[in-house]
């Protein structure tokens, strides 16, 4: 038996009220992830490299940056500027890709102006492509921080706004970050 509600409600909202409050509470925790904010940005038509400096360019306390290829000067003159604002950031990416001569030269520039970085001691395996801001943003997807993962290639940036999914790739990001076997600082 279905017992009436505190208030009036038609029955065909009675029925909705109904079937939202139950699958609230079938679904639990599950559930209260989809409030989460997603925008979805493919490359190379939306540019997604782009979306992501913007965001970078309104970081107030901390970017922190897995992914295995940033080339891109645009990723470059926005992380520097983050860290001359007083922005805590930090960049993990993978030994390889350094036989790159425009990764070695991006994060040569970043390490000068004080950013450390740590390389993986596990050489290709750096899959990840995640950025973590300010415990209110993380993005995933397939791009690369690089020119030809903005302008060229076949790619997706996902960006997350939620607290807790965030705080949570905020804690894989340190994780990662303090293994002193897998990973160690680039100098």
């Amino acid at each position: 038996m279905i017992r009436p509600l505190p208030f009036q409600l038609s029955t065909q909202y009675r029925r909705g009220f109904i079937l939202w409050l139950l699958t609230a509470v079938l679904l639990g925790p599950s559930w209260a992830a989809s409030a989460a904010s997603i925008e979805v940005w493919y490359g190379p038509e939306d540019r997604p490299l782009e979306h992501l400096v913007q965001m970078y360019d309104r970081a107030k306390r901390y970017i922190f940056v897995a992914v295995y290829g940033v080339t891109s000067p645009l990723t470059v003159k926005a992380l520097v500027e983050a860290k001359r604002r007083g922005v805590d950031v930090r960049l993990l990416t993978d030994r390889t890709r350094l036989n790159d001569p425009k990764q070695r030269t991006a994060l040569s520039v970043l390490r000068e102006a004080g950013i450390p970085i740590r390389i993986n001691q596990h050489d290709g395996l750096m899959h990840l492509k995640q950025a973590v801001i300010d415990d209110e943003i993380n993005t995933t997807g397939s791009m690369n921080q690089t020119t030809s993962g903005n302008r060229y290639n076949d790619e997706r940036l996902d960006i997350i706004r939620d607290h807790a999914i965030t705080v949570q790739a905020r804690e894989k990001f340190l994780s990662l970050w303090k293994d002193q076997e897998r990973f160690q600082e680039w100098k």
